[in-house]
């Protein structure tokens, strides 16, 4: 096949982007780096896209880095190697800043980069026996550019548990650490999926927008300045169009306007 990505968009509401590299396990290389990069950019301003669901074609969801990009990468200077890497991270800080809901959906193997896919994304749910592993470290190289991500999931201790040794995990521990958040069982990942999109859809946009930016924020401001932070939000959204349809609709015993689309 000659495309890396593909997207399709069911009823105006959901996109689904897959990785379409399946004769590599959905690899990443530099061609598919740029174009995820720039789809999620794009549905980023698409005002008709409420979710978007994140996949891979064929048995897996994505094995990391593609051998020949890694061939490639290791003629690279020292320039062109951190002119990569930044674009690398630009991949991943696209997935994680879309406003929109992200779920993976993952079967098969999340390695490397794939498991920083599966760390950027808001809603994981992975086929039971899906494997996943940080196998940079066995490279001689680090898990860098998605280890903010990783980190915020799982905590300092196990990724640096995970990091160190390069191990392989099951989709079931990865639950557990917080990485993925529902396993489903082989043959059900559709149908978990669809769940999880029906009740994304049940929510306000504006509000999982700002859930999203809030969250970010957190993360960066100090405790003391915190409940200001949280005041503030929550006095928009209130005062906001979307809140007051919201708190409308509940006190007249309707569907939000944001459910009839």
């Amino acid at each position: 096949m000659s495309f890396r990505l593909l997207t399709r968009t069911d009823d105006g509401l959901v996109a689904t982007v897959i990785l379409a590299r399946p004769e590599s396990h959905n690899a990443l290389n530099a061609g598919l780096i740029e174009e995820i990069t720039r789809c999620f950019e794009e549905l980023a301003e698409d005002e008709n896209i409420r979710v978007v669901v994140l996949t891979g074609e064929g048995s897996s969801f994505c094995a990391g880095a593609d051998i020949g990009y890694m061939r490639e990468s290791a003629r690279f200077s020292y320039e062109e190697n951190l002119e990569d890497a930044r674009r690398l991270a630009a991949m991943f800080l696209a997935v994680d800043e879309c406003p929109k809901p992200v779920v993976a959906k993952v079967r098969g193997v999340a390695i490397g980069g794939g498991a920083g896919l599966v760390a950027a994304s808001d809603v994981v749910v992975a086929e039971e026996g899906t494997r996943f592993a940080f196998t940079e470290v066995r490279l001689g190289i680090a898990p860098a550019t998605i280890a903010p991500f990783v980190v915020r999931k799982i905590g300092v201790s196990r990724a640096r548990a995970l990091f160190l040794t390069g191990e392989r995990f099951e989709a079931e521990r990865v639950r557990e650490i917080g990485l993925v958040h529902e396993v489903a069982p082989e043959d059900g990942l559709d149908a978990v999926v669809e769940a999880k999109v029906s009740g994304l859809l049940k929510g306000g946009p504006d509000a999982q927008a700002a859930i999203k930016a809030l969250l970010r924020e957190i993360e960066a401001v100090e405790p003391g300045d915190a409940p200001g932070l949280m005041a503030r939000m929550n006095a928009m959204l209130r005062a906001g169009e979307e809140g007051q349809e919201g708190l409308g609709a509940f006190l007249e015993k309707r569907e939000p306007r944001w459910r009839d689309v």
